[in-house]
């Protein structure tokens, strides 16, 4: 293992308890600060032994502790070992036994003496997610929270077929313990995160859970046992090589694998846990679904999330026709990115339910266990007939059956809304004749330094990195930066005041902080005696040819009246109250189409009628 640690510039961040972007400033204006001696373009990777130099050398407040020198030395073996040796510092901390080196073993007990063993491994699975976020799919806490509450995981048996790293059977954040104090001056050793509501999450009796990836699986395993749960965590393939033949769990939970095409469709057409039907080769989530029913028991539900177009695509239309008249699918819930679909194995010689419940919870997760419970309590409103939707293309998909009476709701509103951001003209004097004042050019503004003009980078790149960029289209649509670049030299960082131009638009910044995308303009004024405002309302009045590379306009020869500070500010105003209207106007185009949607729905239906 490398003895020099690496660190990124979030890392750095840490360190130095400042923002990414101070580290951004401190790469571009100081030549001596570290040169990356790894990593990507993207994700550069620095010397600590360097940045600790270079923060000393400038009288930076910092702290490296413990737990980040945990962190380090682990990541200093490579992204590709570092799961391994953070499953490894799991089975040490449960076990005694590891394969890590003695000096890190060392260092990852200290860790776990200084605090306990769960907070020291809970920081090093945090920080190990955050490094690996484009790698390892993770189940949103607040989703998680909510499977296992409608499950009612508390004192039962929990099965989890594609556990990755364990988040479905974790039991409350709030049984973690404290953080470890904090001085404000400097960082201290960070806790994994901030503990939840101790009573949200039902604490399972045993926990099963069977990952295709054994570091993730050996990772769950540590999670579980440090929280003194008892668990059995196999690594393999489920649908391959069922680590749990026999088992009927109470509940089972999973968050499985999407459009994942090699799962096994040809080695397993005969197999018997297709009851609803061979999932076809383009459906694998649909061979998760009926995997999940087999391991629960008569009555014990399954909570599994699935894609949107699971909910409808043709090629599922048979098996999920099935699960209906079964009784076995009995919600699908829209929720941010997925769906929740609940399930309950029927017992024997149980009546199917004539409904499902179908419900749209992709704005508010919240609207889930009541619609639920009163699913299961035949008080819902939210239940579509299941005859009806074998009459179609059982299409389940929740936008497809929203609620008529919702439909209202949301045109009243909707209407709301739309009244509310319609913004007024400024109230501006008609002359009978034009108004003669003297004026002088945007150039000659720019040579007695009252403006400062600047440009992106010639060839600079805003499709990947660490640097928020604003764009042209931000800057028509006033929307917040899209763009993301690497840290280079000549990036031009964005103040408050600042005058944003493109060929089509103009804009005064509110927020600085990102960088200026390319081809854009940035005209920064001397406040004390030019209003930004002022200056972007004749930039903007110029016809918006405002990019320095138009051959047919040169717009340092827009003319810009010579005005006090004082009436430079109420043209300011003025320019600002259009803005402000533009804005409004697009707004409300967005917002009158959903509007006329609504209408046209509630109309049609019957839940809207004209005013008497």
């Amino acid at each position: 293992m490398s003895h020099d640690p690496t660190v990124n510039a979030g890392d750095i961040a840490r360190l130095a308890g400042v923002g990414r972007a101070a580290v951004s400033n401190w790469r571009r204006r100081h030549d001596d600060f570290p040169q990356p001696i790894g990593g990507t373009a993207n994700q550069p990777l620095f010397s600590l032994r360097q940045v600790e130099s270079w923060l000393r050398r400038y009288g930076k407040s910092y702290q490296v502790s413990l737990g980040d020198r945990v962190w380090q030395r682990l990541k200093a073996a490579g992204d590709l070992r570092l799961g391994e040796l953070v499953a490894q510092a799991g089975t040490l901390l449960t076990s005694g036994e590891s394969e890590l080196e003695p000096e890190l073993a060392g260092l990852v007990l200290e860790l776990a003496e200084r605090h306990d063993p769960l907070t020291a491994y809970e920081f090093l699975c945090e920080r190990y997610l955050e490094a690996h976020s484009r790698q390892l799919s993770v189940t949103r806490d607040d989703v998680a929270e909510l499977m296992l509450r409608i499950v009612r995981a508390d004192g039962i048996t929990v099965l989890d077929p594609a556990c990755g790293v364990g988040t479905l059977l974790l039991p409350p954040a709030g049984a973690l313990p404290d953080p470890p104090e904090r001085s404000e001056a400097v960082p201290a050793d960070p806790a994994p995160g901030e503990p939840g509501n101790g009573t949200s999450r039902g604490r399972p009796a045993r926990v099963l859970g069977q990952e295709l990836s054994a570091t993730s699986a050996a990772i769950t395993a540590a999670r579980l046992r440090l929280r003194g749960i008892q668990a059995e965590i196999v690594a393999g393939d489920s649908m391959r090589v069922d680590g749990f033949p026999e088992v009927k769990a109470d509940a089972v939970v999973c968050d499985p694998p999407f459009n994942e095409r090699a799962w096994g469709y040809e080695e397993l057409t005969g197999d018997p846990r297709w009851e609803h039907g061979l999932p076809p080769r383009g459906e694998p989530e649909l061979a998760w679904v009926q995997h999940c029913l087999t391991h629960v028991r008569p009555g014990g539900l399954v909570a599994v999330l699935m894609p949107p177009a699971a909910a409808s695509r043709k090629a599922g239309r048979r098996i999920r026709a099935n699960l209906l008249r079964a009784g076995a699918l009995r919600a699908v819930v829209a929720l941010p990115g997925s769906d929740l679909w609940l399930l309950r194995r029927p017992k024997a010689g149980e009546r199917p339910p004539s409904e499902v419940l179908i419900l749209d919870a992709t704005a508010d997760l919240t609207l889930v266990e009541p619609a639920w419970l009163a699913y299961l309590d035949d008080r819902s409103d939210q239940t579509v007939r299941i005859i009806d939707l074998l009459a179609d293309e059982v299409d389940m998909t929740p936008a497809r059956h929203q609620r008529r009476d919702d439909v209202g709701r949301a045109f009243a509103q909707a209407r709301d809304r739309f009244l509310a951001a319609a913004a007024r003209p400024p109230d501006l004097q008609v002359l009978d004749q034009p108004l003669v004042q003297p004026s002088t050019t945007l150039g000659d503004l720019i040579k007695e330094g009252l403006v400062i003009t600047s440009q992106a980078p010639p060839k600079m790149a805003a499709d990947g990195g660490d640097v928020a960029v604003l764009m042209a289209d931000d800057v028509l649509s006033g929307s917040a930066p899209s763009g993301l670049t690497v840290m280079q030299p000549g990036l031009i960082v964005i103040r408050p005041g600042d005058v944003v131009a493109s060929y089509s638009s103009v804009r005064v910044i509110a927020d600085g902080g990102a960088v200026l995308g390319p081809h854009l303009t940035l005209y920064r004024v001397d406040v004390r005696r030019l209003d930004p405002d002022f200056l972007a309302g004749f930039l903007r009045a110029a016809g918006g040819r405002v990019t320095t590379g138009s051959s047919r306009f040169d717009v340092r020869r827009t003319r810009v009246p010579r005005l006090s500070l004082k009436e430079q500010k109420a043209y300011g105003e003025a320019f600002r109250a259009l803005a402000v209207l533009e804005d409004s106007l697009r707004e409300t185009s967005t917002l009158g189409r959903t509007l006329i949607r609504l209408g046209l729905d509630g109309l049609a239906d019957g839940h809207l009628h004209p005013q008497s």
